[in-house]
């Protein structure tokens, strides 16, 4: 079936994307953890041809070093009881799993490192590129998302202070949301200040004014 004029344009965006998405994983700090074997010996080199830093250790450090972007992690019987505390940070960058064969106890091992991505061993040039892009770009969209949410939980405290304010005044002065909301809004622009902040200093003011010792 040929695509129509609307599905190119539509596609058009995303191909676009692409060069871009490869001119940034150049840039990327790499990060491996796997034994000095024929497979980890594979794996820097294909990471380093895709034109990634790559630095290698073994045995893993206690955290990878500073401004690592991606971790490959090889995740084998001997360092499923391996303690990776970093990767729990909420800062932490995100992590790739090398495995050889999968039983319960090497899953449970790599959801427990919290892995973004999992490539097979013996290593393969077919696979880590598609690791990288996709373990880069959805940690992005992660990232935008918890901004996002940081953002609209501040904008609902925000929403809160304000209405707390507003029940104070409205019990105070014996007038309507709306006029408290208009007053706040007043006093805002006389103290060259937020509306929040106001509403901050007028529920301070009534908690240590309502304080019963």
């Amino acid at each position: 079936m040929i695509p129509d004029r609307d599905q190119i344009r539509a596609s058009a965006p995303a191909l676009s994307a692409v060069p871009q998405i490869m001119k940034d994983l150049r840039a990327l700090q790499v990060c491996i953890f796997h034994p000095h074997d024929h497979d980890g010996e594979s794996l820097t080199k294909q990471i380093e041809r895709i034109g990634c830093q790559v630095q290698a250790f073994w045995p893993p450090l206690l955290q990878p070093p500073p401004k690592t972007d991606i971790v490959f992690i090889a995740v084998n019987p001997d360092m499923i009881h391996h303690n990776f505390e970093w990767c729990r940070a909420e800062d932490a960058p995100p992590v790739v799993a090398v495995v050889a064969y999968e039983n319960p106890t090497i899953i449970e091992a790599v959801l427990r490192i919290g892995a973004k991505g999992v490539i097979g061993a013996p290593i393969r040039s077919l696979g880590i590129l598609s690791a990288l892009v996709l373990v880069r770009e959805t940690t992005n969209e992660v990232k935008k998302l918890r901004r996002r949410v940081i953002r609209l939980e501040e904008k609902l405290g925000a929403i809160r202070l304000i209405s707390n304010a507003q029940d104070i005044l409205c019990q105070q002065r014996g007038i309507s949301k709306e006029e408290a909301y208009r007053m706040i809004r007043e006093q805002a622009m006389c103290k060259r200040t937020t509306a929040e902040e106001v509403a901050a200093a007028i529920v301070h003011a009534h908690e240590v004014l309502s304080f019963k010792i």
